[in-house]
């Protein structure tokens, strides 16, 4: 036999026996701190459709109104899909159905087989031209927990913000592919030639977030919502002794599961994009100066009220001041003329910028996340105006929370500037390799002994029961550290009258600091309301948990019988109102979690006569247990916790001994159950605390409107 051009159709004979599979990489899986699973591949489903199959049945109308039911797509648009057509007039043998049955999840799946059979069961046939295809989709386990830190990707595979994009190279991987000969019916030749490219998974990640720690922030920040309604609210926890991020939240947020449902605000990460003028907050960078360069001394006095600069005069909040101060009474009311005198007159504008720029403001900080903006410090030290302002947080001056959160840990931590981290370590399951990353100092910034300073007296700030700006953030039993901010909004060049962005920035212990903290809140909904009123308590809340679970247990004051913790007895709240009883329990320092919407107390928890820590929430029962949903226990005694469940009637199982510091609600053959994580701590947990309508009313203002000119930034334009 002779074949004509026998190479050229060899050439094309083996085109025809050539099949090529695509072998689809694992993306890797981030995870919090500890392991537990914030971002991972799953198994999704795809439908597709056969509109031959349809047009013989003569169902196109059953299909597409079914297929609307579950999927939620317009019905005219899955009429088209299931009798689409060729140009020569034939059926199409399948096509998809984008977007809305595209790498669904397993239960919609199960919903689609279910009708599906309902077809099958009434035309008698087990093929109505309905298919779900196996497919791997991108899954958040925590849903809207850190969205926007995490970002998400699409379904066609894109990362589109956050870690997912800024680590996708590694997060990815490499996909392989196989490729070998057939026969007529698909089957791989025994003796073909074959070409295996294997699939190369991508990189696991792990952050340095703490779960606990992150759930104790967007729960605060949600409650700051629910008060406040304010545009947006942004918080940042750290350690200062490393850096690492424990917690970052914005609110709103989104689930990166629905990622089309969202808005783009939504999704947008405040903590490192957004500028602020920081206002009072900014202060501690003036105060820690003056310390280093021993100027600072609390006990020499001032005349507050208004101090005259060339070009505009700034003012105290109260404008006639508070007489002659001390400049440690001048830190404690947030007075900016204490600060003007400490930033212009003495330390001077070169020597005041050249520390804001030692503290890393003006530049990125390096954080491990895409869109990180660099501030904008724009101070003309030919304007004396730029220099008294700049001084206590006005002006041009435009930070970051992520630049705040690093300078303030330089300050707690011993002077050291670090570099902050969001991932702790990286892990290649293909070289079996783990990447972990190292603290890192950028500079000495101030001395050990000027730190320790520093902090004693941001201590007085919160500490200080009468005049301190900060006493809402007050924690018995351990020392806090803290500053409160209200900063007026520039609109139109000029400053607001009634838009503030207000914020706390703190840490605690003061001796020893395991967790740095910012909560910016933009645009609270009443305008009289500060920094120390909106911020403080929920500062105070996410502290105060935090260090539970970190097991710091608190100081304890020393009485002539030796070592006492301070408690507090609870009193008889039953049949009272919600609000007697809320009297009741403030006047006393106690917090208070209403459980139900009632109106009078059912029950209590902890019981009447009860000695507990001041901070401990006090749980008011105000409707049946059939109508209750479960608070947040987080800090409270196992017997507490039992009391509660059985308030509730819903089972608790108990792993570990001491307080709750987690909490897990999951429902097993039909039944609620609660899982309790328990450490061995020597008090209860804070909630959620009163805050005063006299706090800090804008203590970074002077009048409002002698000092516009020098900032032209909308901050809710750059946000």
């Amino acid at each position: 036999m002779q074949v004509v051009k026998g190479d050229f159709w060899y050439e094309k004979a083996k085109t025809r026996w050539a099949a090529e599979e695509k072998l689809v990489a694992k993306r890797g899986t981030i995870t919090d701190r500890d392991g537990n699973m914030l971002a991972m591949d799953s198994v999704a489903y795809d439908i597709a459709v056969s509109p031959d199959m349809i047009h013989k049945l003569n169902i196109a109308d059953e299909v597409a109104a079914g297929l609307h039911t579950l999927l939620g797509k317009p019905e005219a648009d899955l009429l088209k899909i299931v009798t689409a057509q060729k140009d020569n007039g034939d059926y199409y043998q399948q096509r998809e159905i984008h977007e809305e049955g595209w790498k669904i999840d397993k239960e919609l799946a199960d919903k689609v087989v279910k009708f599906r059979q309902e077809l099958y069961d009434k035309y008698k046939t087990k093929d109505v031209g309905i298919y779900l295809f196996e497919d791997q989709k991108r899954y958040y386990p925590r849903h809207s927990m850190a969205s926007q830190l995490l970002g998400y990707v699409t379904k066609e595979g894109q990362a589109a913000s956050g870690i997912e994009s800024f680590y996708n190279d590694k997060l990815k991987g490499e996909d392989g592919e196989l490729k070998y000969e057939k026969d007529g019916k698909r089957v791989q030749l025994a003796e073909g030639e074959v070409e295996y490219k294997p699939a190369k998974d991508g990189q696991d990640i792990a952050l340095t977030l703490d779960m606990d720690i992150q759930n104790y922030v967007e729960k605060a920040l949600e409650d700051i919502n629910q008060k406040y309604h304010p545009k947006s609210i942004t918080a940042i926890a750290a350690d200062p002794n490393t850096m690492d991020i424990l917690a970052m939240a914005n609110y709103p947020t989104f689930d990166p599961n629905t990622y089309w449902d969202m808005s783009y605000e939504n999704a947008y990460n405040h903590s490192i994009k957004s500028l602020y003028e920081p206002g009072s907050t900014f202060k501690i960078v003036t105060l820690a100066a003056a310390v280093q360069e021993g100027i600072f001394n609390p006990n020499a006095t001032y005349h507050s009220g208004s101090i005259a600069v060339p070009g505009a005069p700034v003012k105290d909040i109260n404008k006639v001041g508070w007489g002659t101060i001390t400049y440690l009474e001048g830190l404690k009311r947030s007075s900016n003329v204490a600060f003007v005198k400490l930033g212009w007159e003495q330390l001077g504008g070169e020597k005041l910028m050249d520390y804001i720029n030692r503290f890393g403001f003006g530049q990125k900080t390096g954080v491990e996340l895409g869109g990180e903006a660099s501030g904008a410090i724009n101070v003309n030290l030919s304007i004396p105006s730029d220099i008294a302002r700049a001084s206590f947080g006005q002006g041009k001056v435009q930070v970051t929370a992520i630049q705040q959160i690093a300078a303030v840990a330089a300050v707690a931590n011993g002077g050291k500037l670090m570099e902050p981290h969001i991932v702790k370590q990286i892990y290649d399951p293909n070289t079996k390799t783990t990447v972990k990353t190292q603290p890192k100092v950028v500079r000495q910034v101030i001395s050990q002994e000027a730190s320790k300073k520093v902090g004693e007296y941001l201590e007085q700030v919160v500490s200080d029961q009468e005049i301190g700006t900060g006493r809402n953030a007050y924690i018995e039993g351990y020392r806090v550290a803290g500053k409160t901010g209200t900063a007026q909004k520039v609109i139109n060049g000029k400053y607001s009258q009634d838009k503030f962005v207000v914020s706390f920035i703190g840490y605690a212990p003061v001796e020893n600091p395991k967790i740095v903290l910012y909560i910016v809140v933009d645009e609270p909904n009443d305008p009289k309301a500060g920094g120390g009123a909106v911020a403080a308590p929920a500062f105070k809340d996410i502290v105060y948990k935090s260090l539970k679970h970190m097991g710091v247990a608190p100081d304890v004051k020393v009485t002539e019988n030796g070592k006492k913790e301070v408690t507090v007895s609870v009193p008889k709240l039953a049949s009272l109102t919600v609000s007697q009883a809320k009297t009741q329990l403030k006047s006393r320092g106690l917090n208070v979690e209403v459980v139900g919407g009632g109106t009078k107390v059912i029950q209590q928890v902890p019981a009447s006569g009860a000695s507990v820590h001041p901070a401990q929430k006090v749980y008011l029962i105000t409707e049946q247990r059939d109508k209750l949903k479960i608070p947040d226990m987080t800090g409270i005694s196992l017997r507490d916790a039992l009391e509660i469940a059985s308030v509730l009637d819903i089972r608790a199982t108990v792993k570990g001994e001491g307080y709750v510091v987690s909490q897990k609600q999951i429902t097993k053959n039909g039944e609620r159950l609660i899982e309790l994580t328990l450490s061995p701590q020597t008090d209860a947990v804070n909630g959620e605390t009163a805050s005063s309508d006299s706090e800090d009313a804008k203590t970074n203002t002077d009048d409002g409107t002698d000092s516009a000119e020098d900032q032209k930034v909308d901050t809710a334009n750059t946000q």
